[in-house]
């Protein structure tokens, strides 16, 4: 009978107390929403101590709630709350991992050290690149992407990391970079016809909303990557390097393959080292890639004709569709000074085989703003094209927001040649429809004054 009763005590006790924990959740949620936190800390802290894994709540919304905390608390005070929402970090994790990963934790507590300057760069670089290692897929957020690579980067001048331990988390990072920004575009690409035609849920614009600003971030990130490696990836540092390791790890077909392409995209395909390593890539692996490089090293050499049958070679093998609009893009560019609407062809290739390839609307924008003075009679006719490019400019920062900069200035530069103001009135054009009869095709209509 005792242990009935105590039994009994015990079910009571546990359903009062979770029924506090449930006023005091709806009194901090309350608060927090309309970001009172500092009258949300009380009530939180409560619920937090009692009953942790009661909701979800208590990790969203106990994170912005410490974080007001920090922002407004100096010495002791401030360090006891980062401390706070260091302990909640793992606390998310342990009681709902489904919610809160284990690199994402990771990635928090890093990023909060780096903010209150409380790490060095071995700490950073150890946290993340162990986060990254065993938890990659949730190793998203673009600061921590840049920074994980660029404490390495520091280690490295200050004579604690090797040149390739640089080069391999550089490789890395991007390609994580582009897989992330690869998803975003996608999301992009299939919302896109349906805000043209004004048929988006709130939901769907909400969705094509963050996918754009979070392919922007990660577009600036890939740009800050690139400026942080700056001269260590020149050829003077590579050629050595590859020379010093190419008997040790030529069988090694990431390592080969890594090697051939930061060569070829820094130029250093003169040296007879990247011949080497060219020719074992083909050994271990003769894709569409070897075609890519020879017909590279076929250009160099004035055989322009010769390469592009070898890049048509890697098109015709490709099976991956973003690997196959770079290749088509690749021999646009190779037309694009001896015939304008084959180059503008394969651009379009591109486009077909990856919607967002941004870099192929740029290329037939620059196309056609150059064949300005082959589209017209009149003096307004060619300017005209001018409106033509600069849309497709536009388009090419809308279907890859990570190129949105480099459009918006080239958008900018096109319609600045275009025809102004005045001479729209002045040519009795406005509203109406113009007919390009040169090789760019097609029309504009012309600006309503």
């Amino acid at each position: 009978m005792m242990f009935a009763i105590l039994g009994f005590t015990g079910i009571s006790l546990g359903q009062g107390q979770n029924a506090e924990c449930m006023t005091n959740l709806s009194i901090y949620a309350e608060h927090a929403k309309v970001k009172n936190y500092d009258a949300a800390y009380g009530p939180w802290k409560l619920v937090y101590a009692a009953c942790p894994d009661i909701n979800k709540a208590n990790f969203s919304y106990g994170e912005r709630i410490l974080a007001h905390k920090i922002d407004n608390s100096t010495g002791a005070e401030k360090d006891g709350f980062i401390k706070e929402l260091m302990k909640l970090y793992d606390d998310s994790n342990k009681y709902f991992p489904e919610s809160f990963t284990k690199g994402g934790v990771a990635i928090d507590k890093v990023l909060l050290m780096y903010d209150n300057k409380m790490a060095s760069d071995d700490e950073i670089f150890n946290s993340l690149d162990k986060a990254f290692k065993e938890d990659r897929a949730n190793f998203k957020n673009p600061k921590a992407l840049y920074l994980y690579f660029s404490s390495l980067v520091d280690l490295y001048n200050a004579g604690k990391k090797d040149l390739q331990d640089v080069f391999n988390t550089y490789d890395d990072v991007t390609e994580k970079i582009e897989e992330e920004n690869a998803e975003l575009t996608d999301v992009i690409t299939k919302l896109l016809p349906k805000e043209d035609a004004g048929t988006l849920t709130s939901k769907e614009k909400r969705s094509l909303r963050v996918a754009t600003t979070n392919s922007e971030s990660y577009g600036k990130i890939a740009s800050s990557v690139d400026s942080k490696l700056g001269a260590l990836a020149d050829c003077e540092n590579l050629i050595p390097l590859y020379e010093r390791n190419f008997e040790a790890r030529k069988g090694d077909v990431t390592w080969v393959k890594r090697a051939v392409g930061r060569m070829f995209s820094k130029e250093c395909t003169d040296d007879p080292m990247f011949r080497k390593l060219f020719e074992a890539q083909l050994a271990l692996d003769p894709s569409a890639d070897a075609y890519v490089y020879g017909g590279t090293l076929k250009k160099k050499s004035g055989d322009n004709s010769g390469a592009i049958a070898d890049f048509n070679k890697a098109l015709e093998l490709e099976t991956n569709p973003r690997k196959k609009s770079n290749i088509a893009y690749k021999i646009a560019t190779s037309y694009r000074n001896t015939s304008k609407s084959t180059a503008r062809s394969y651009a379009q290739k591109a486009i077909d085989a990856n919607p967002s390839n941004g870099n192929a609307y740029l290329l037939i924008a620059s196309l056609y703003a150059s064949s300005a003075n082959e589209c017209g009679d009149t003096p307004f006719e060619k300017r005209a094209v001018y409106w033509k490019a600069a849309d497709m400019a536009r388009k090419a920062g809308r279907v890859d927001p990570a190129l949105s900069g480099r459009a918006a200035q080239a958008a900018a530069s096109y319609d600045a040649k275009a025809p102004s103001k005045t001479d729209i009135f002045n040519s009795g054009m406005a509203g109406k429809t113009l007919a390009f009869k040169c090789w760019v095709g097609g029309s504009v209509t012309v600006p309503n004054l």
